[in-house]
C-alpha cells in the first residue's frame, strides 16, 4: 500500500505548519511533528491556515528524532539546500517518508551527513536561500503522488454552472 509521509522536524513558524497540514490533509499524507515546535498546537495561526481540513489530518507528535527513529521504517528522503540530488530525479517507494527542518536552520548536518545518497534539493538559483517551507512540502509532496499516479485522489474536476 502506497503511504506518503511527511515529517517535520522542529517547526518554527505556525503559519507554515498550518498550511502543511492543510496539504496533507488534502493528500492523504500523514503528517509528523517532531519536537521541540516554536509554538503551541492550538495556535490559532496553525489552525486558521488550514481550520477546514483539520478533522481530515493525520498526525502523529515525537519528542525527538531518536523517538521517530524508533517507531517509523520506510525509505527517508531528506529535503535540503545542502542536497547533492534533484528530487525530481528520485523514483520514490511506497512507503515513503519526507523530512523537512527548520525554517531558520534545516535538518541537522549530522542527519544530511550520515545520508547523502537520500539527501535531495529543489533547484533554484544560486543566490536564493531557500523556498518556503510550505511551498517544498507541497511540491515535494505531489512529486510523489504524480509518480504514483495520484492514488485515491480526485483528478477530475467538474462545472457547476456549464457543462465540458
Amino acid at each position: 500500500m502506497k503511504q506518503l509521509n511527511i515529517v517535520l522536524v522542529e517547526p518554527q513558524i505556525p503559519q507554515n505548519t498550518g498550511n502543511i497540514a492543510r496539504t496533507c490533509a488534502a493528500t492523504g499524507a500523514r503528517l509528523h511533528i517532531v519536537k521541540p515546535m516554536g509554538f503551541q498546537i492550538d495556535d490559532r495561526k496553525l489552525k486558521r491556515a488550514g481550520l477546514d481540513y483539520w478533522y481530515l489530518l493525520d498526525i502523529t507528535y515525537y519528542e525527538s528524532l531518536d523517538d521517530f527513529f524508533a517507531g517509523n521504517d520506510g525509505v527517508y528522503y531528506y529535503f535540503t539546500t545542502k542536497g547533492q540530488h534533484i528530487y525530481s530525479d528520485v523514483i520514490y517507494p511506497d512507503k515513503v517518508y519526507l523530512f523537512f527542518g527548520r525554517e531558520d536552520a534545516g535538518l541537522p548536518e549530522e542527519l544530511l551527513y550520515q545520508n547523502p545518497e537520500t539527501a535531495v534539493r529543489v533547484p533554484m538559483i544560486r543566490d536564493a536561500r531557500s523556498l518556503n517551507l510550505s511551498n517544498t512540502v507541497a511540491l515535494a509532496a505531489y512529486e510523489v503522488l504524480r509518480q504514483w499516479g495520484f492514488p485515491e485522489l480526485k483528478v477530475k474536476g467538474q462545472l457547476t454552472r456549464f457543462e465540458w
